[in-house]
């Protein structure tokens, strides 16, 4: 993100100094803040960036310097005169590889961009399910250095070189990573202090706790035939919660049975298994009923 406009706000973060570097720049590299948490893309489409992360909540703290966003163009870490990034893939197939020489001199230009290690995530359908937890380790750390994919994928070897995880954000595929890294770096930066105008609503969103979020409402109170369950509007602060715990605990057995095990391992009674299992049987007999008729 530029920051033009934004520099009478910004004038008591101390900026990191600029260095001499026989690498490539890119020239339109975001102002950086001294000691805030670092977010670094490598990518063949720097321009997509900071793309919705610069709107809202995540868009003003980056022009408060909360955070920072720096993206690394790959291509002119490409080889020969027309800068190739990639090449066909070893043992025959469709499609191009990122070769492994290019994708080093980006990370290489990213390390040496940071004081700090950051840990190195690679976007990729075969990667480990990005989760809430995992958000909240990378918040607590100095930031993350994330590469986006093209084409077939990179080459194995840089990946082990370099040690680089691979997070999927989901079992299907995507042209490029740039929109899974935008995923990833929301998730994470709301997480950080001050960038969330209410942080207490951190721990009442789904996931915070291992369940999905309760339901939602506000005015009217009757909308279309339809009230707002009375509970909530009883002014009874400890049925109000006991409601919404109920409500998320059903939800998740219903709808994430694998959010379910974890939580019931962790939390539940089984006498209250039984009875969120009958409700649920319940609901979706109501359900079934109003279908058929």
């Amino acid at each position: 993100m530029s920051g033009e406009g934004d520099s009478s706000g910004m004038k008591s973060h101390g900026r990191l100094s600029i260095r001499a570097s026989g690498q490539p720049r890119d020239l339109l590299a975001e102002p950086q803040v001294r000691g805030a948490w670092t977010a670094q893309v490598i990518t063949l489409f720097p321009e997509a960036f900071p793309g919705v992360l610069g709107l809202s909540l995540t868009g003003r703290a980056l022009s408060q310097g909360l955070w920072n966003l720096r993206s690394i163009d790959l291509r002119p870490f490409g080889a020969g005169r027309h800068r190739n990034v990639d090449d066909t893939p070893a043992g025959g197939g469709a499609g191009m590889v990122i070769r492994p020489d290019v994708m080093d001199a980006a990370l290489r230009e990213a390390g040496a961009g940071t004081r700090n290690a950051l840990p190195v995530i690679y976007l990729s359908p075969r990667g480990r399910p990005f989760t809430q937890a995992r958000a909240k380790e990378l918040a607590q750390g100095p930031g993350m250095t994330l590469i986006c994919g093209r084409f077939e994928g990179v080459d194995q070897r840089v990946l082990d070189a370099h040690d680089v995880e691979e997070i999927s954000i989901g079992d299907y595929v995507l042209t490029g990573g740039e929109l899974a890294a935008q995923v990833l770096i929301d998730a994470t930066v709301r997480l950080i202090p001050r960038v969330l105008g209410n942080q207490e609503s951190l721990a009442e969103e789904s996931f915070s706790d291992g369940l999905l979020e309760h339901p939602q409402y506000t005015k009217p109170a009757l909308w279309e035939g339809r009230a707002i369950p009375d509970v909530l509007l009883s002014g009874n602060h400890a049925a109000v919660a006991d409601w919404r715990r109920d409500m998320a605990e059903r939800l998740t057995k219903e709808r994430r049975p694998d959010l379910w095990r974890a939580y019931e391992q962790a939390h539940m009674d089984p006498a209250k298994d039984r009875q969120l299992s009958g409700a649920s049987d319940q609901s979706r007999g109501y359900r079934e009923h109003q279908e058929d008729s």
